[in-house]
């Protein structure tokens, strides 16, 4: 055979050489050291939280070593591809606070390694493809999805690993005349790697994992489909060299296809990435209690959109995925509470080979953490932002009260032991409704331990003394001695001692009084509430039931 002959029968067009692929994509110019990775996701307009936590590991990989970190859209499927993909990819890891120094962006490119859309790139795989044709290490495959379907049951039946490979390759040896005759008679090819038959081994250091044995590829996998775009196999391995990554993160999933990989890179006599399989991400299934892969069907959470949705601060799921993503971080947190989650030196021998677990009652702890750390003006940035997008009555409510929203957000802040009332942006606006009377309402029940007139007997003497310069030891005296008129316990000790002896404590006088005013009976300080509402609205809604 001819391969020089095969080569320009197939590829005519392409006159570029590997070598000037390599001039026109040279090593970069980086300090040593520095790391150069990239996501890929494909633009079928589902944004998912892999995508997210392999982003971040991928942004950390490479902005704390000095590199680069960059967008590249793997869109060689495009019966998958929704229209604005790439704009719902780039908006969402805006909105989680990920970062690319260059790739794709929404109306093009931006960086010299491009075009990042790998549809855009097709004579650049030309070049590499035809140069296997001429070396005899890829051929036409004229088999057509019904001969392999059957192959496949042939396979089967005879218990066999099923493909194309060895005697099942049945393109492989066709004459040049019989290449031409294919041509041109209107049958489609697709180009495949020549595998070898062989019982030999791969070893591949993966920087999570470890050292990873597997049989050496012997299939004769595609490279090239019949519209001549590549597969992901050879575009992951042709891009990622002339992109001049360092590392490859990727999921686990991917394990599977390394073989083909590593082939290709010795095939074309490159330097292979550092390979990064990550975890998947699992749930505990309520169902049966024990660990799955989060799915796209029956896991809302799997969608970044649910987080955008629920309000979850960005900060918080940063916070969440370094948990999972590095064994120490929590360790390194306490140790530190207000330090920026991106001074903590991720790395990824720390990372877990297991199924990386996605506990949503444990992300919304580091979210009440995350916002109680925020100071007031932050938080109330924060939740505008999400309500101009999710919550319009709120969004006006905080900007037409913005000093009341701050001084709100501010109670009990300043604590010894602060409160953490938020979780979430949207939760908050059931948490902060009753600052404003657009939104207040009773929510919860009065004490059974007070009733209906001695409930009004209160509320006409709280406010016959009250005083809204009063502070809180002199406010709080004052309600000690309505209580004990009216027969509760001031200390909550003495009617638990003696309950016979009254009617309640100053437990339940107080949760009366903090329903009145907030409509919950667990809410903040009352004192610090009713300097936030300010006199009018207290003596507003006491009147109410006086």
């Amino acid at each position: 055979m001819d391969f020089n002959a095969l080569a320009e029968l197939l590829f005519p067009e392409t006159k570029d050489s590997p070598a000037d692929m390599e001039a026109r994509f040279p090593e970069r110019d980086l300090p040593a050291g520095a790391n150069v990775t990239r996501i890929g996701p494909s633009p079928t307009g589902f944004v998912h939280l892999g995508n997210l936590y392999n982003a971040i590991i991928g942004e950390r990989v490479a902005h704390q070593s000095g590199g680069v970190f960059y967008l590249r859209i793997e869109d060689t499927d495009n019966k998958r591809e929704v229209e604005g993909a790439v704009e719902t990819v780039i908006n969402a890891m805006n909105y989680f606070g990920v970062h690319f120094d260059e790739g794709a962006v929404v109306d093009g490119d931006n960086g010299k390694y491009g075009p990042y859309r790998q549809r855009q790139r097709k004579e650049i795989y030309h070049v590499f493809a035809k140069h296997l044709v001429q070396r005899g290490l890829a051929y036409p495959c004229f088999l057509t999805a019904e001969e392999i379907d059957a192959m496949r049951e042939q396979q089967t039946a005879n218990k066999e690993n099923p493909g194309v490979y060895g005697k099942y390759a049945k393109c492989r040896d066709l004459s040049i005349d019989e290449v031409k005759a294919n041509i041109s008679s209107g049958k489609e090819w697709v180009l495949r790697y020549r595998g070898t038959e062989t019982d030999e081994y791969i070893a591949v250091e993966d920087a999570i994992r470890g050292k990873v044995e597997m049989p050496r590829n012997n299939m004769d996998f595609v490279l090239l489909k019949s519209d001549g775009i590549p597969t992901y196999h050879f575009a992951h391995v042709v891009d990622d060299h002339l992109m001049r990554s360092t590392h490859v993160i990727r999921g686990e999933e991917w394990l599977s296809s390394l073989p083909m990989h590593v082939e290709l890179f010795n095939a074309l006599g490159w330097k292979q990435p550092i390979y990064c399989h990550t975890a998947t991400l699992m749930k505990i299934d309520p169902e049966t209690g024990g660990k799955r892969k989060l799915s796209k069907r029956k896991d809302p959470e799997l969608a970044l959109s649910y987080y955008q949705q629920e309000g979850i601060s960005p900060d918080a799921i940063w916070e969440f995925l370094l948990t999972i993503l590095n064994s120490n971080y929590e360790e390194w947190r306490l140790a530190d509470q207000t330090a920026d989650y991106r001074d903590f030196p991720y790395s990824l021998s720390k990372m877990s080979i297991s199924g990386a677990l996605v506990d949503l009652d444990k992300l919304r702890d580091i979210s009440k953490d995350v916002i109680g750390r925020m100071p007031a003006e932050e938080v109330c940035a924060g939740w505008l932002k999400w309500c101009e997008e999710y919550c319009d009555e709120f969004a006006q409510l905080i900007k037409k009260y913005p000093e009341r929203t701050v001084a709100a957000l501010n109670v009990g802040r300043q604590a010894a032991k602060p409160r953490k009332d938020i979780e979430t942006w949207k939760q908050a606006c059931d948490f902060m409704s009753f600052y404003y009377d657009e939104t207040f309402s009773i929510k919860d029940q009065w004490p059974e331990e007070v009733d209906e007139a001695t409930r009004k007997l209160f509320f006409q003497k709280y406010l016959s003394t009250y005083d809204h310069s009063d502070d809180s030891s002199a406010w709080f005296d004052k309600v000690k001695v309505i209580t004990d008129e009216l027969g509760f316990a001031v200390k909550p000790k003495d009617f638990k001692k003696n309950p016979d002896q009254y009617k309640g404590s100053i437990v339940h006088i107080t949760n009366m009084l903090r329903i009145a005013l907030t409509g919950h009976s667990n809410a903040p300080d009352i004192h610090e509430v009713s300097h936030v509402l300010g006199e009018d609205i207290v003596r507003r809604r006491l009147e109410k039931w006086a």
